[in-house]
């Protein structure tokens, strides 16, 4: 299969590898918790580099995001962004650090260089029969296909839709008016990937009329010959009687029927083929009644009635809080690739938030359809709590100036706003106590880099034998405590005693990794006698993600 080069790419391949997990750190008096208080169970608003954010949900959320979007930097010149991760190379450092601009010539592989690490943690956050939507325009959508093909695999690209977002022309333009963008559209793996039709509207219906007054209803005709010809398809090249003349009717010359004998002999039967208005026509049709239409198939081209425009986007986010941003996306886009890609209980990830709408449409959706869709914005710049949670703070609340009778009383639900905190490493266990990631926190940490799966449910607290969970066939323990006293004291280590605890919960004798800040025994005895495997803290286990996808 054909490879994206470009430059810096052996720089980057693997360096989400080397981003250190981060906890995540409820900032209570920016959240607007529901009952239950600020929790990471809740909606998150998190505010930090999105490569370290996304690193961090990681052992939360790894295989778990049912829906991504995604609206990165376009890169037309215009939005002076600089590629700011910390390669390890000083070189790249220099070439990378720079602000990129319209006279940049190796803007486009500074952009491959942004995205790449951040689609490769996308792709592990996502569901086996999830999907990413990434909005872009003609500046990097090749590359973004690109992209896709190579960490998700040609065979999982989906589609590219076409969202016309422009109302009017730009008449200065060179040489065209730039109307529309892209959104392309990815699956984890095709094979599962679970995508939704449209529910029906008016104007779907338009065309079922009831030209012969059935007592059924209103129908539409389709026609009842298909695209093959008699040499493939000589089981479909067969007469049909004409009711009013009597006369034998044979498909058009190349083409056959649409349906087999039995088939056709069944419909007749039931009074579903239509002969024309005075019953002479000699190409028949066949009824399909609206009361057994079907959810409608999305297409690749959405209008302004399906997804909006840009001037309805600045529109509705000015009605809602005016914090200068220029580049929103309207709510109803969202909701539009919600409706598609979404069930009502979906875990919804956007990594560059940017104003929040993506927040604003799962809510909205929820108010409508009375579903508990969930979502995680992420967001890099200095107004994620001013413009991105501060939007989701109104829509929950209520916009009083609003049209929209839900949106003006307020579409209720709740988030967590989250900080990166400190990294997971030697300082963190041992230093002080303020410092150290909780025990749930850890839980989870531990139980995504030994195993390379998310904990469904992680305990919050130490249980008496330190049993944290069953995950990919193996028994997980931690012996740890937020406490810098207790992690460089004796109890902190796997002692005989311990063992014995921990063995006889075990009745399965499963396979047991153990982990803690020292042990008092050798690993050949604990694996001889007890099955168990002792792991020293801090630990981490680098796994290669996102390599082996084959085109």
């Amino acid at each position: 299969m054909p490879t994206l080069d470009f430059k810096g790419k052996p720089f980057v391949y693997s360096h989400h590898l080397s981003v250190p997990f981060r906890t995540l750190d409820v900032v209570a008096d920016k959240s607007l918790p529901g009952d239950a208080g600020p929790s990471l169970d809740d909606n998150l608003i998190i505010h930090g580099d999105n490569l370290h954010a996304l690193k961090a949900l990681l052992p939360k959320y790894a295989g778990k995001v049912d829906v991504i979007y995604i609206d990165p930097p376009y890169n037309t010149g215009n939005e002076r962004w600089a590629y700011n991760d910390n390669v390890n190379s000083p070189l790249m450092k220099e070439w990378l650090g720079k602000e990129v601009d319209i006279d940049d010539l190796e803007r486009h592989d500074k952009w491959l260089c942004m995205m790449w690490p951040r689609l490769v943690l996308l792709r592990e956050l996502l569901s086996e029969k999830g999907s990413i939507w990434i909005n872009l325009d003609d500046s990097e959508t090749a590359y973004g296909t690109a992209l896709i093909h190579e960490i998700f695999g040609r065979k999982n690209f989906v589609q590219t839709a076409i969202w016309n977002r422009k109302v009017s022309p730009a008449n200065d333009a060179t040489y065209f008016s730039n109307d529309h963008d892209y959104i392309l559209i990815a699956g984890k793996n095709l094979e599962d990937l679970e995508l939704n039709r449209l529910p029906r509207e008016k104007k779907h219906n338009k065309h079922y009329t009831n030209p012969d007054k059935d007592p059924r209803g209103a129908w539409n005709g389709i026609t009842f010959t298909n695209g093959k010809s008699k040499e493939e398809r000589p089981n479909l090249y067969y007469s049909v009687k004409q009711p009013k003349t009597g006369e034998d009717i044979f498909p058009p010359e190349s083409l056959t029927w649409r349906y087999s004998k039995d088939r056709t002999k069944q419909l007749l039967k039931e009074n579903l083929f239509y002969w024309g208005k005075d019953g002479n026509s000699k190409s028949p049709r066949i009824k399909q009644f609206l009361t057994n239409a079907k959810p409608v198939i999305p297409r690749s081209v959405w209008g302004f009635d399906d997804a909006s425009h840009t001037q309805g986007a600045m529109t509705e986010i000015k009605s809602i809080i005016d914090g200068g941003f220029s580049t929103p996306k309207p709510s109803k886009l969202i909701k539009k690739i919600l409706r598609i890609a979404s069930k009502k209980d979906a875990l919804i990830l956007d990594s560059f938030a940017g104003s929040g709408t993506t927040a604003h449409a799962v809510q909205s959706l929820n108010a409508e359809d009375g579903g508990s869709r969930k979502f995680i914005l992420i967001e890099t710049e200095d107004y994620a709590d001013t413009i991105t949670a501060e939007r989701v703070r109104r829509v929950i609340k209520g916009v009083p100036s609003a049209k929209d009778e839900k949106l003006k009383a307020g579409l209720g639900g709740s988030f967590t706003y989250c900080e990166l905190g400190d990294p997971m490493d030697m300082e963190s266990f041992f230093g002080e106590s303020k410092a150290m990631p909780s025990y749930e926190q850890l839980a989870r940490y531990i139980a995504y880099t030994a195993t390379g799966e998310a904990m469904d449910k992680a305990p919050k607290k130490p249980a008496k034998d330190w049993f944290i969970g069953e995950v990919a066939g193996v028994r997980l323990y931690l012996i740890y405590k937020p406490d810098s006293g207790f992690m460089k004291g004796h109890d902190a280590a796997l002692d005989m005693d311990t063992v014995k605890t921990i063995a006889a919960g075990n009745t399965s004798n499963a396979p047991s990794y153990v982990f803690a800040a020292a042990k008092y025994m050798g690993q050949s005895e604990l694996t001889r006698d007890f099955n168990m495997t002792f792991c020293q803290l801090p630990y981490a286990i680098h796994r290669i993600m996102g390599d082996g996808v084959e085109g």
